[in-house]
Order: structure tokens, then C-alpha cells, then sequence
């Protein structure tokens, strides 16, 4: 997840008014300022982590400067920099410009010169679209008694003859007459967990590719699993943007850090498409972002065949509890639950995502955040999360604020170290599925009766 906007509108004015002054001129004078060296930069072109300072301004009004010049502005708190994805020379641009700019890291790990990736993998092992395809396939026909396989829209390619891919959904149940449709009537409650939004954030995909063949080898054999299937309906969307994950795995040993989905828009390399995650029907904002930027929301709300596909079917499987107004609450007899996975942060994000302001049933939403917290010891945030950051058009406010379904993101992965990133080594998922599989149970075990207290 790209945090773009990474304050309130009326704080960055404040911000600005009182540092973004001075940093406007050194932006626009190219001056070069004493201490603008930073560590060594990798001997390549290619794009790398950065943690940017300026000698006048504050790191507030440097993030919405740098936001509105285009720069891929990452998340991470603003304590002491602003972190950004880009190529080195547009790092030594901005120190031209008078700012201090530190290398930070490597954007890839490194896949051996001799590695010689699987079929359908890429990048040390992480799956393709097609590979998610051919894995979807295969489960549902080895355990037709546990896994249907749906359709539940195309992605914006297909929607022009141009190749493309169906958005896949997959429901995992002991299935029995009337389970796994795509309406209400099912009598089990449901949890969904959607992941690979942004095509970039490769752990996310592989993580679904794991839940899936975790619940499906476990039935049978993992009494909690077993029971979990019994009684649940545990639908899985593995890859939300399968345009973009075909951007990405397209260089094997050097994804390219393609977020946005494939939507021509007149915008070179990875300006091209539309950030699904600001695209969605509630409290979408065109302010977002520019065309061209990582975070642009589209030309206007559900613009996107892929946001129109999932949406839909989410609005089909589960009911909806709550009255239209923000901060009405769902009721008490409310089902499901959901999760969209991202990365990376390490944070387990409950709604609102749009506002500081506590969403009415805030104290069972914190409640099942705290459960997943205590398996994957993520730190429990909502709001700007204590980062200054809001996603209005985010999947996860739009099923709770449309429909009353506790709507969860799980950032996976460290600021830090070679499971951090984007692209962390393929060795890293052990790590990210032990800590993340519990918090999966946790949310599906939640489903049955989310809202004990209805507030």
C-alpha cells in the first residue's frame, strides 16, 4: 500500500503555510545544500528505497510536496523521513534540489544466478496469475465435496478483447445444498479473504495460495479446521488485480513495481492504470491522486471492472446490516467477516479508514483486530492509524460503511530487513504464514457473530 495521502487536507495547508514555503523554493531553485550526500547508492538504474529530508522543512509538508511532484511515497511513519520508492536518478534530482536523500535499500533481494523458477512462478518462487488460475482449477477438481470455483467479474483488459483474465473467487466448505452461492440465501456464515489488489505486493497472493491449500489438506484431519469448514463458508479471491500481476511477473527475476491495474490512461510505465484501493463506491475522492500518481482513484467511484466485479459479488454474499448513514451502526445479527491483504507495515487496520472519527461499532471491530493482533503481533490502528494517513475508496470501509461486514487490511511484512519491501525473498512467506494463518482463523471464527455488544 502507497501512503500518498498522508495527511488531512487541512493539516497539509497548515504544514505548508508554515515549512512547505521554504521547501517550494528549494525545490524549484536547484540548489545544492552542505550534508546532501547520503550512503552509497546501488551501481544501477534501478529503482531503490530512500528516505528523504529537508534542512527547512518539515517532513509533513516535504511528503505532500513530494506526492504532488509524482514521487512513489511509501508508507512508514514521518518521525524522521520521508520514505519513497524511486531510481537513483531521481534520487540525485532531488539532492540537486537541496534535499537530503539517503539510500535505503535494495528494491529486489537477491535470486540466484542458477535458480531456475517452476512453472507459473517467478521472482524465487511467487506465483503467476496463471499459476493462481491453474492452482484454482486444480484444488476445485481434486475436492469438489470442499471447493467451488466462481467468476465473479474480468479485469480491464478482458473487458477490452485484449487477453486479460476473470476475477476468480473461490468458496471452501464442507459443501452442502445451498452452500457457496452468490446471493444471501446460504444458511453459513461467510468470510472472504481477498488479496494481491495492488499487483506489486507479492506476499499477499502467496499467502492466499497458502490459506487455500492449508484448509483444504487440513479438513478432515485439523479438528479446528474441520469445524472451521463445517460451518463456514471461507471464500478466497487470490489475485484482486490479475492484469497488473501479468506487469509484474513479466521480468522473472526483477518484478516490475507495477501497483495499479492495466487501465490505458496515457501514463508511461507504472503510471499507467487505476489504484483499485481508491477506486471503491464509498467516499471515493478524486483528490486522491493525478493520473499518472500510484494512488489515482479513476474517473469517478467503482470506475474499474475489477472494483465493479468484486463489489458486486461481495454485495451479493453477504447481507446488508447497516443504514446508509456513516456512523449508524450495523445490528447486532450481522455475519461475516473480511480481509484484504497488503503490504507491508506490519498493521492490522480496522474501519474507518476515511476518518478519525470511531465508526459506530468500534469496540467489537477493535475486538477482532486485537485477536488477529495477538497472532501476528501487528500493531492495531484505524483512522490515519497514527501515520497521518487516510484511504477513502478503500475495500475494507466500503464493505463495512455499504454493507456492516467488519471489513479488515493486514499490512504483512517489516519496515525492515529482507522480508520488508514490495519484494521480499521467496523465503520470507514462512515466516509472514506462520504469523498470519492464526489471524486468518481469528477473523473466520469472528464470522458467526461479529458484533456481541453492537458497539
Amino acid at each position: 500500500m502507497t501512503w500518498f495521502s498522508l495527511f488531512p487536507q487541512s493539516r497539509l495547508r497548515r504544514l505548508i503555510a508554515t515549512g512547505g514555503a521554504v521547501l517550494l523554493l528549494l525545490l524549484g531553485a536547484g540548489l545544492t545544500m552542505p550534508g546532501s550526500a547520503a550512503a552509497a547508492d546501488p551501481g544501477t538504474s534501478e529503482p531503490a528505497y530512500y528516505d528523504v529530508t529537508s534542512p527547512s522543512a518539515t517532513t509533513g509538508s516535504l511528503a505532500a510536496e513530494l506526492q504532488r511532484l509524482g514521487y512513489d511515497v511509501l508508507e512508514g511513519p514521518l518521525t524522521n523521513a520521508v520514505p519513497i520508492l524511486a531510481t537513483p536518478a531521481d534520487a540525485e534530482r532531488l539532492r540537486h534540489r537541496g534535499l537530503v536523500v539517503r539510500y535505503a535499500g535494495p528494491l529486489y533481494q537477491p535470486v540466484a544466478a542458477s535458480f531456475v523458477a517452476a512453472a507459473d512462478t517467478y521472482y524465487g518462487g511467487y506465483h503467476t496469475a496463471a499459476g493462481h488460475e491453474a492452482h484454482n482449477l486444480a484444488v476445485a477438481t481434486a475436492h469438489p465435496d470442499l471447493v467451488v470455483l466462481r467468476t465473479i467479474g474480468q479485469s480491464w483488459l478482458k473487458t477490452q478483447g485484449r487477453g486479460g483474465h476473470d476475477i476468480q473467487a473461490l468458496c471452501i466448505t464442507k459443501v452442502k445444498a445451498g452452500d457457496c452461492a452468490t446471493n444471501t440465501g446460504g444458511a453459513k456464515p461467510k468470510f472472504t479473504l481477498m488479496a494481491q489488489m495492488h499487483a506489486r505486493e507479492l506476499a499477499t497472493g502467496e499467502l492466499a495460495y497458502m490459506w487455500i491449500d492449508y484448509l483444504v489438506n487440513n479438513y478432515g484431519g485439523n479438528a479446528d479446521v474441520t469445524r472451521l469448514m463445517d460451518t463456514t463458508e471461507l471464500w478466497v479471491i487470490p489475485i484482486a488485480n490479475p492484469d497488473g500481476v501479468d506487469i509484474v511477473s513479466s521480468n522473472s527475476t526483477r518484478p516490475v513495481s507495477q501497483r495499479k491495474n492495466a487501465h490505458d490512461n496515457g501514463c508511461s510505465g507504472t503510471g499507467r492504470g487505476v489504484d483499485l484501493n481508491r477506486n471503491s463506491s464509498y467516499h471515493w475522492d478524486v483528490n486522491q491522486g493525478t493520473r499518472c500518481s500510484e494512488t489515482y482513484p479513476g474517473t469517478s467511484a467503482a470506475s474499474e471492472p475489477e472494483t465493479q466485479g468484486i463489489q458486486n459479488f461481495l454485495a451479493g454474499i453477504y447481507r446488508d446490516t447497516k443504514p446508509s448513514a456513516d456512523f449508524s451502526a450495523a445490528t447486532t445479527d450481522t455475519t461475516g467477516t473480511f480481509v484484504t491483504l497488503h503490504s507491508y507495515a506490519e498493521l492490522d487496520i480496522y474501519p474507518y479508514g476515511w476518518t478519525n472519527t470511531l465508526a459506530p461499532n468500534n469496540d467489537d471491530l477493535r475486538t477482532i483486530a486485537t485477536a488477529m493482533s495477538r497472532a501476528n503481533h501487528y500493531d492495531v490502528v484505524h483512522g490515519d492509524g497514527g501515520l497521518n494517513y487516510f484511504a477513502p475508496g478503500a475495500t475494507d470501509d466500503w464493505i463495512y460503511g455499504t454493507r456492516g461486514v467488519p471489513g479488515y487490511t493486514i499490512e504483512v511484512g517489516p519496515n525492515a530487513s529482507g522480508c520488508s519491501g514490495f519484494f521480499p525473498r521467496y523465503s520470507c512467506m514462512s515466516s509472514f504464514w506462520s504469523l498470519n494463518m492464526p489471524a486468518f482463523i481469528a477473523l473466520a471464527n469472528a464470522a458467526a457473530h461479529p458484533y456481541p455488544t453492537g458497539h
